[in-house]
């Protein structure tokens, strides 16, 4: 004797897309341009002439704008831009602003 079982389960599940937080590096007078482009070439993989045009924006406007990216790995940017600057003594700082 077989007997069929019919489940019908109809669940709706509403998926949000993650926040995205812009990672920001701030401009000081001590950090030298070639190594705000080692770490933008480096942490944000970045081209040398992208490199090369944030690095001046951020000279220029006092912030720049790196990349844009979901919370976790936004934060661990910002971690690797604070590392590098401390292993390296300069005071070069990133930050997060939510998009």
């Amino acid at each position: 004797m077989a007997t069929e079982l019919e489940f019908n389960i109809q669940e709706e599940v509403q998926l949000e897309e993650p926040k995205k937080y812009k990672v920001l590096l701030l401009n000081d007078d001590y950090s030298t341009m070639d190594f705000v482009i080692e770490v933008l070439t480096k942490i944000f993989k970045k081209t040398q002439d992208e490199a090369t045009a944030i690095m001046l924006k951020v000279h220029k406007n006092g912030k720049a704008v790196c990349g844009v990216y979901i919370h976790e790995i936004a934060s661990t940017k910002v971690a690797q831009v604070k590392a590098n600057a401390r292993k390296a003594q300069f005071p070069l700082k990133a930050i997060l602003e939510e998009e």
